[in-house]
């Protein structure tokens, strides 16, 4: 991405005009905030990285003498802030990362105490533009917020990481990278090689983005569509007739998950027992296909938000259901649910603001 940066605006900025500071980091807030997300994990990590970062740029700025692009100097602060907060805060991860597959009649457990999980990435709202960042990077912008990389991500060093964003996402060369993180190309090549091979043995063969524009947009549609008449039929053996032979169904903050012929089980004794009443909207999350998912709530008259469903695909199959839970499995573990995993705030106003980012309605009437 390129943009010019007028002196008179960057001159303005720097003698305090908050107006035309503005003007000079709004074209890099989307990118700035998708970068804080590949860091971190997290979306609201990443509102906390973005917002300490564009603060210290507004009292670095009369420092910067220009010697390289204002972007460069923003992706300095941001992934210096980032490094910092990923030193305070629990590796984030997905549940297949943390333990085997559950048995279904077990039950969906607790969330893990020591456990943070990564988050679903609104990419439309948020605006993560499509293709490469720039002619040199290996990942196009989409395929660097698919649910596998970012996990991937996740495990990496705080260093390491860094550097991969920024020479296979971002396009910046060796000694750009090293300029930003104040090393030697040197050190970032041998970073970027250790990344590589660790971040390769992670992903699958083929990314979501190749596999979505295999399939086209009308298959995508039908796809969707069926899922969701399913789900919301309670039609059990069509939902089991979408998944890939081995598939994985997960549902972040319960650390349980269940694997191919248990998922049928799974979903009769849980959400398809009859007990659930749903509704569905589609939406995408992570470049990926995702469907909102509303559940019939009595005290309000209404379907109000349950999960972001996000969908991994294999060929034309589904391998692997993320269900990104915003609210606890029953109401009355809702306190206990907020002490436990500390990403859910009290606020049941969160729940609404998920799914807003998301586009989503904040309910849905009978």
């Amino acid at each position: 991405m390129t943009v010019t940066t007028s002196p008179q605006t960057l001159a303005a900025a720097q003698r305090g005009d908050e107006s035309a500071f503005e003007q000079l980091v709004a074209p890099h807030r989307g990118e700035l905030h998708a970068h804080c997300y590949r860091m971190l994990g997290s979306v609201h990590d990443a509102d906390d990285a973005l917002q300490a970062a564009m603060l210290r740029a507004w009292r670095g700025l009369g420092s910067f003498k220009g010697n390289s692009s204002v972007r460069a100097w923003l992706y300095k602060i941001a992934t210096n802030t980032c490094l910092d907060l990923i030193g305070k805060r629990p590796k984030r991860q997905l549940p297949l990362d943390v333990a085997g597959p559950a048995e279904p009649f077990d039950g969906p457990g607790q969330p893990l105490i020591e456990s943070v999980w990564v988050e679903p990435y609104p990419d439309e709202q948020l605006g993560l533009s499509d293709g490469l960042a720039a002619p040199e990077a290996r990942y196009e912008m989409r395929e660097s917020v698919e649910l596998a990389f970012i996990a991937a991500l996740q495990h990496l060093p705080a260093n390491q990481r860094a550097v991969l964003i920024m020479r296979e996402v971002l396009g910046f060369s060796a000694q750009e990278a090293a300029d930003l993180l104040e090393t030697t190309p040197q050190s970032v090549n041998s970073a970027l090689q250790r990344a590589r091979a660790s971040v390769d043995q992670k992903l699958p063969e083929q990314t979501q983005q190749a596999t979505l524009r295999s399939l086209g947009d009308e298959k995508l549609q039908e796809l969707v569509a069926n899922y969701m008449d399913a789900m919301q039929n309670g039609d059990v053996n069509r939902v089991v007739s979408m998944l890939a032979e081995d598939a994985a169904w997960s549902m972040p903050p319960l650390a349980t998950w269940y694997h191919g012929e248990r998922i049928p089980d799974f979903l009769s004794f849980g959400p398809m027992s009859g007990d659930w009443k749903w509704r569905h909207v589609p939406t995408r999350a992570n470049g990926q296909l995702a469907i909102g998912c509303y559940t019939w709530s009595d005290d309000d008259g209404a379907y109000m938000p349950f999960c972001v469903d996000v969908l991994t695909l294999e060929g034309d199959r589904i391998k692997e259901v993320t269900a990104f839970i915003i609210k606890a499995m029953k109401p009355e573990d809702d306190r206990e649910y907020y002490k436990r995993f500390p990403d859910a705030a009290a606020d049941p106003e969160r729940k609404v603001a998920v799914f807003d980012r998301f586009g989503l309605p904040d309910r849905l009437e009978a």
